[in-house]
């Protein structure tokens, strides 16, 4: 069993609001190794993301995402990016919260339609984001730790996730 202090960190949220440029920032300043599930996923099926969901369909990229997410769960010392849809699964985010830290990036929708216009490469948010937005809300409001990053920049982000985690593994 890991230590407390070798517990994962793990960030979740919609897109846009920041998980993997915070999640690199976090895992640089703790000298952590870094994961993105969506980068493991685009490995483990050999394509990318809008690939998978055109030829393959969004339930088998939940599969890979669910394969994902419980081999990084029982790794420790870790810092893992999660796709934004990844813990709206009860059990992938049952199993993540059970490896360590979790934190939950929000942002307001003006915020994330400014940071993503122009971004064609998000299957989801070429559709209804919002009303994509407003489905996972209930999710994402399962976590405990949530950091609005709507007003915050990537840096002060990253310092309070690592606030949160050092108070937890004292």
């Amino acid at each position: 069993m890991a230590t407390t202090s070798d517990r994962n960190i793990v960030i979740t949220g919609f897109m846009g609001t920041g998980k993997t440029t915070v999640a690199k920032k976090v895992a640089q300043r703790l000298n952590r190794t870094f994961v993105d599930t969506d980068e493991k996923i685009v490995e483990q099926a050999g394509k990318s993301i809008p690939e998978i969901f055109a030829q393959d369909g969004e339930a088998m990229f939940r599969h890979h995402e669910r394969r994902v997410c419980r081999f990084y769960a029982a790794q420790s010392g870790l810092v893992i990016a999660t796709g934004g849809g990844a813990l709206v699964d009860a059990d992938n985010r049952s199993v993540m919260m059970a490896s360590g830290l979790v934190v939950c990036l929000t942002a307001s929708k003006d915020a994330i339609r400014k940071r993503l216009s122009g971004n064609t490469g998000r299957p989801l948010f070429s559709g209804d984001w919002e009303a994509l937005y407003d489905k996972r809300a209930e999710a994402y409001a399962a976590i405990p730790h949530q950091i609005d990053t709507t007003t915050l920049r990537p840096d002060e982000v990253a310092q309070e996730i690592i606030r949160l985690w050092q108070s937890e593994s004292q």
